[in-house]
């Protein structure tokens, strides 16, 4: 009889690959079924240690969550089995102490919970600003469109587009000579009334040895056309002076709408100058909001060229007009910091919270620590670095704050001023966990 089809074995072993000369043998010495069940425990052999190396994985993620059980653990027995067998089944049947204190703690102590990263805010007393959240558009209160005010030709432009300017500093600038020359034509038809009036009272004061009344020398003015003559040259002096356009107040030129050579009659348009720090809103308020917003009150202005900043402001007017279509009226802001708001532009659109109500010494706490569990709100305060559930009754919010009731059953607020209210890092902690 021949012997059995299988691979060399080392005395006291039934691992076919425990033999060294199983897997040394020459191939003239090893029959083709022996080789081939070499291989197939050879490709087991690697299946199983990739099978291990996967649960090991497995059990380094699923440890700290089994830790984390155990406070729980210990009150429900069937919770406590369940978490046993699961890090047994992980762990392919051993011992995970020693896994559980590398994870839980490197230092060889024994295991600890670790604290959770969070953002805390303080609870405070204060008045509760309640807003009306609008859109508006800036506007500039000095955006001026300059016109001729004479007739002439355009000889030099002294400005461009964007360039800053003071106020007075020139920007345009006339043919200069058929000015100077309506000036000569006047001083000297005023020369020749003057001569006229002066003939017209000489004779008689030359016999009488008088010269005229007031009343009488007022009369011969205007007879000899010496006072027209006045009105015109100053005309004259006037329209030379307007020959050179000048900025009416400090700011950035925005166009020049005329070029040297062109001629342009009065009234023609210029150039525009425009006061960017002369700003102020225009908010749209619906009608039923109109009651609550009151001159003087506080505003906030934010737009997307001011990158999220908040600018303050003050409301200085309600105007008394409601638009008949979209039921609004317009409520007008100045910003008070003008630096802070130098992106504005007039024409742009802002958003606008103009304060409606203040609700004064009320129980604060940020409107981002307010959570709800069950249905029921709670915040979580950090008392010994843990962070405590406590259920609390809101009242109103603006969106940055809410203020705290007293309890319907105990009439205290259960937050006490300055206690840590988590804002950040808290929509999945349990009661009594360690924070930091």
């Amino acid at each position: 009889m021949s012997p059995p089809r299988h691979s060399p074995t080392v005395p006291g072993t039934d691992d076919p690959l425990a033999s060294p000369t199983a897997l040394h043998t020459p191939p003239a010495r090893v029959s083709a079924g022996v080789r081939w069940e070499m291989r197939w425990e050879m490709r087991r052999g690697m299946r199983t240690g990739v099978r291990q190396g996967v649960r090991a994985e497995w059990l380094l993620l699923a440890v700290p969550l089994l830790s984390a059980c155990e406070p729980l653990a210990s009150r429900l027995p069937w919770l406590a089995a369940v978490t046993a067998a699961d890090s047994t089944s992980l762990a392919g049947g051993r011992d995970t102490t020693a896994l559980t204190q590398t994870v839980t703690d490197a230092s060889g102590d024994a295991p600890r919970r670790l604290a959770l990263p969070v953002l805390a805010d303080q609870a405070r007393d204060g008045d509760l600003v309640l807003r009306v959240r609008t859109t508006g558009a800036v506007v500039g209160d000095a955006v001026v469109r300059l016109a001729s005010d004479v007739n002439g030709t355009v000889a030099e432009v002294l400005v461009h587009p964007g360039q800053p300017v003071r106020r007075g500093q020139p920007l345009v600038r006339f043919d200069r000579y058929p000015f100077d020359l309506a000036v000569r034509e006047a001083q000297a038809a005023l020369a020749e009334r003057e001569q006229v009036f002066r003939e017209s009272f000489v004779p008689e004061s030359t016999v009488t040895g008088r010269g005229p009344t007031p009343e009488q020398r007022q009369a011969l003015r205007v007879r000899s056309g010496m006072t027209s003559a006045e009105l015109r040259l100053e005309r004259a002096q006037w329209e030379r002076r307007r020959a050179v356009i000048t900025a009416p107040v400090s700011g950035i030129v925005d166009r020049i709408a005329v070029t040297i050579g062109e001629r342009v009659t009065t009234g023609t348009w210029v150039a525009t100058v425009v006061d960017r720090e002369a700003l102020r809103m225009e908010a749209r308020v619906l009608e039923h909001d109109l009651p609550l917003i009151r001159e003087g009150s506080e505003a906030f202005v934010t737009s997307a060229a001011l990158g999220g900043a908040r600018v303050a402001g003050r409301v200085m007017a309600i105007l008394p007009l409601v638009d008949s279509t979209s039921r609004a009226g317009r409520v007008l802001v100045r910003v008070n910091d003008t630096a802070n708001a130098s992106a504005l532009r007039p024409g742009m659109y802002a958003d606008i919270e103009l304060e409606s109500m203040r609700l004064t010494n009320r129980r604060l706490v940020p409107a981002r620590a307010i959570i709800e569990r069950d249905g029921r709100p709670l915040v979580f305060v950090v008392r010994e670095g843990r962070a405590q559930w406590t259920y609390v009754t809101p009242g109103r919010s603006n969106g940055v704050d809410t203020e705290l009731l007293p309890d319907p059953d105990t009439g205290i607020i259960p937050v006490n001023v300055g206690d840590e209210v988590i804002v950040d890092g808290h929509l999945t902690l349990t009661h009594d966990a360690p924070v930091r």
